[in-house]
């Protein structure tokens, strides 16, 4: 069982809790073996919007080996984070945090807590975009990327302003407990499932996703959702209510991709899949997966992987 503290302090911004808390809590019915705390150098707070939070539970001294800390942001955190229990937490985890032993992931104004802390010392981060200069000047040596939802460097986790939280708690589902878990959670949550463009890629599920334009996130799912059908791209931005010309460079611009690679990107990772079942045929593996046909599978396949589909899953065609 892994610990995950939420780490609270006066005026903490709401949504920055119950975002990723709600992805966690849905990761554990859905089996993944979490237990939450939500903890604060006082047994009772106020958020963002003046709902009181009670019973919280002490800083714990020592953190266990292996535990997940949450620095959740506040309302105007220029004063805020000055007040003597968000001091209490800066010096706690001075003391207690050991990058060896635990991970950490600040949600927005969270990150200049782990900052004053000495936590963000030549690692990369981000945070909220009005937050950029001064977590530049608590932390000169952090190295700081912008226009990022999220950026982890090892054990330490960042994300900008808000609901960007979401987006890091539904990674970091996908990194211990597989894609699947983290797109269900997406889907019953009703948010796109967006990655890091400078993370691993651990699926071509979540890659490309680390934007913020609601139209072309609307065409990326119109093409995942409808991987057998054989859209055009005019097809395509009719759906979304723009010209193919601006969807294109809309995607190119925002995923790094055209709609068209996209799409095969896709339907390559949905093959792939297939392909474990012995029971299909390659012509059945290339239908379910979208190609116009086997032969065009095959060759699309080969383009990507060097490979024959036939030789990808152990069998001669």
């Amino acid at each position: 069982m892994r610990d995950v503290y939420f780490v609270l302090s006066p005026h903490f911004m709401l949504l920055d809790l119950a975002g990723p808390a709600e992805v966690l809590q849905i990761a554990r019915e859905h089996g993944a073996d979490l237990r939450l705390h939500m903890i604060a150098p006082v047994p009772d707070l106020v958020s963002s919007i003046g709902l009181r939070q009670h019973q919280l539970a002490p800083l714990p001294c020592p953190i266990p080996a292996g535990a997940l800390v949450m620095l959740i942001g506040v309302q105007n955190s220029k004063d805020n984070l000055q007040l003597p229990e968000a001091q209490t937490i800066v010096a706690w985890l001075r003391a207690q945090f050991d990058a060896q032993q635990h991970q950490l992931a600040c949600i927005c104004s969270g990150t200049m807590i782990a900052a004053q802390a000495g936590l963000l010392k030549d690692r990369h981060c981000t945070t909220h975009h009005e937050l950029i200069e001064r977590l530049r000047n608590t932390e000169p040596k952090a190295q700081i990327a912008e226009n990022r939802l999220f950026v982890e460097d090892g054990p330490i986790a960042t994300s900008a302003g808000i609901t960007a939280g979401i987006d890091l708690a539904l990674h970091m589902v996908a990194r211990d407990y597989g894609p699947a878990m983290a797109q269900s959670i997406a889907r019953e949550m009703v948010v796109w499932l967006r990655r890091s463009g400078n993370d691993p890629q651990l699926s071509a599920w979540l890659a490309h996703r680390n934007h913020i334009h609601p139209l072309v996130h609307k065409a990326q799912d119109l093409i995942s959702q409808h991987l057998s059908e054989r859209q055009t791209l005019s097809e395509l931005a009719s759906q979304v209510h723009t010209t193919p010309r601006t969807l294109s460079r809309l995607f190119l611009q925002h995923a790094g991709l055209t709609p068209h690679d996209y799409q095969k990107s896709l339907r390559l990772a949905q093959a792939q899949q297939l392909l474990l079942n012995p029971d299909l045929s390659l012509d059945e593996v290339a239908q379910a997966a979208g190609f116009s046909s086997s032969r065009d599978f095959r060759r699309v396949w080969q383009q990507h992987s060097g490979k024959l589909p036939s030789e990808s899953r152990g069998i001669t065609s």
